[in-house]
């Protein structure tokens, strides 16, 4: 068995250099003002470039199988904020106030797109479903996120969220979004034969807003306030949501009927949260509030979700492999 699928990949190590660096030089003063002007700038592109990339005739197969769509949302956008809310009493004690408030927060996102896709293909599931699936939930989270994140605020003693943060979040993500379809024409296809480009913009935006977030909460002393044993509260918080999103979209989708094929879609498009969405929305959604402690549930969850389901879609392929073998033993057999 090889070291190397233990390991972290490049952009979990980038992350923790850029976590390393915020602490260790935190930008502050007219720096900060520009690192800020820059991420803005950052986001805006990389979901221009997502807009520009949406394949239109892929989301329109896809939606034809709208049991499927309804049950990947429902997971996202309901049975994640309902988890967040139930097991607040077991789980909050474990972790500070602000870091529960950004586990709150993680159960609001949308699900990813690329790894989705990714572990779906990997699998051997219904890839066209999970473009389509993925991709409205990215789309819908735009919308549908910040409401989620004003009631969990009330609920969490908050307060609401403000419409200035609604009408923040679809300037700064959903009109470079609709811009980048209306080029999609023009600039589609290049976008296509440029992925890594897609890639770099996506990954840098991220780690640009988390070097600005953690050097802002170091300022503050996130550190001083966050022992190990927070810390490893934390990945037990983060664990927990994801087995049981895992557990209830697995024997879910079979209680529901759905095929082998579209199980795996739902598992693996049903229980991600997604950094990429997750990091610029909660520059915008909490600009009062302490973002560096809000973002690293995200963070730490990423990484977990990433590992875990590459495990289960190796063995989602692996019991694929060994049905079509028995199936053309048994069609041997019959000759």
């Amino acid at each position: 068995m090889s070291l190397r699928r233990f390991l972290p990949d490049r952009f979990t190590c980038a992350l923790v250099v850029t976590v390393t660096l915020a602490s260790l030089l935190p930008c502050r003063g007219h720096a900060a003002s520009a690192f800020e002007v820059l991420t803005d700038l950052a986001i805006a592109l990389l979901f221009f470039l997502h807009g520009a990339k949406l394949s239109r005739d892929a989301v329109v197969a896809g939606m034809t199988h709208w049991r499927l769509h309804l049950t990947v949302l429902a997971s996202t956008f309901v049975l994640f904020p309902v988890l967040g809310l139930l097991l607040r009493p077991v789980l909050s004690p474990l972790v500070t106030p602000a870091l529960y408030l950004g586990v709150l927060f993680l159960c609001t996102l949308p699900s990813t797109v690329q790894s989705s896709i990714a572990f779906t293909s990997m699998a051997r599931g219904n890839i066209p479903a999970a473009i389509c699936a993925a991709s409205a939930s990215s789309l819908l989270g735009i919308f549908v996120t910040p409401l989620l994140v004003g009631v969990m605020l009330e609920s969490h003693g908050q307060g609401g969220m403000s419409w200035d943060a609604v009408g923040g979040i679809v300037l700064q993500l959903l009109v470079p979004f609709v811009a980048g379809q209306v080029a999609q024409r023009w600039i589609g296809p290049w976008v296509s034969r440029n992925r890594a480009l897609l890639a770099y913009v996506d990954q840098g935006s991220i780690l640009l807003v988390v070097y600005t977030a953690f050097s802002a909460a170091v300022l503050q002393g996130l550190w001083k306030q966050m022992p190990l044993p927070v810390l490893g509260g934390l990945l037990v918080v983060n664990a927990v949501l994801l087995t049981i999103a895992l557990l209830v979209t697995r024997y879910g989708a079979r209680a529901l009927g759905f095929d082998r094929e579209d199980e795996i879609t739902i598992v693996f498009c049903g229980s991600k949260k997604s950094l990429a969405s997750g990091v610029p929305m909660a520059k915008v959604l909490f600009a009062g509030h302490p973002l560096g402690a809000i973002v690293l549930p995200i963070m730490l969850f990423h990484q977990i979700q990433l590992m875990t389901c590459a495990v289960l879609a190796r063995r989602y392929a692996e019991r694929a492999r060994k049905i079509e073998l028995e199936l053309e033993a048994d069609s041997a057999t019959r000759a």
